[in-house]
């Protein structure tokens, strides 16, 4: 059961815990990808550049995943594997996401989804309850470093029940998930990139590339 406890513990450090927009599609569509390596390469949570992957609490691993591993060792170049460490009380634990990376107008976005959800896994009540979920965020690239920043979804949920925007969504009384299709997706994020409130309080990762 170890396996298990490492996908959810990964998936609680990284979302539950902090504040995020849930959707049940994909940002992007295959004619948005392009190919890039902008995201490759082993980075840490952190503000110092100078930090030892010792002393922080996260360690992202970007790759490019094989096409066809028994055939080839050719990547595809239009996604990547997030392989993410989170320490927990002086212990890292581990889960692993597909990332696709897409512009719109100008500004670049992030598109998460865990990999291999529960492939494997014994089937219990609990994990029959937990449906894995898009997740997106607006990406600035630094010198030498990456800022992720979730949309906030406090700031949407207001938005919503004000009747202020118009985004196909559920709403079950305790968090949104938005159910609006990807095209419809790209309006929303682009809409409001621009707006401070819309990721005042939401998730936001600071990482520099790893020079060890």
């Amino acid at each position: 059961m170890k396996s298990r406890k490492l996908i959810f513990t990964g998936l609680l450090i990284v979302f539950l815990s902090g504040c995020v927009v849930y959707s049940f599609y994909p940002l992007y569509t295959e004619s948005d990808l392009f190919p890039n390596d902008l995201l490759s390469g082993q980075w840490l949570e952190s503000d110092d550049e100078d930090a030892a992957p010792e002393d922080v609490d996260g360690i992202w691993t970007f790759e490019h995943p094989y096409i066809d591993k028994k055939k080839s060792d050719e990547r595809d170049s239009l996604s990547y594997i997030l392989t993410l460490k989170q320490k927990e009380d002086g212990e890292y634990f581990e889960s692993v996401f597909d990332v696709h990376l897409i512009e719109l107008g100008g500004d670049y976005f992030l598109d998460f989804y865990l990999r291999d959800f529960l492939e494997g896994e014994e089937l219990t009540l609990d994990n029959f309850h937990v449906i894995p979920v898009h997740t997106f965020a607006k990406l600035e690239i630094k010198d030498n470093g990456l800022f992720i920043n979730w949309f906030d979804p406090n700031w949407l949920e207001e938005l919503v029940r004000q009747n202020k925007i118009r985004i196909h969504h559920e709403d079950n009384g305790d968090f949104i998930l938005l159910t609006a299709k990807p095209k419809e997706l790209q309006k929303f994020v682009t809409k409001y990139v621009n707006s401070e409130d819309a990721f005042k309080d939401g998730l936001q990762v600071e990482l520099v590339r790893n020079k060890h």
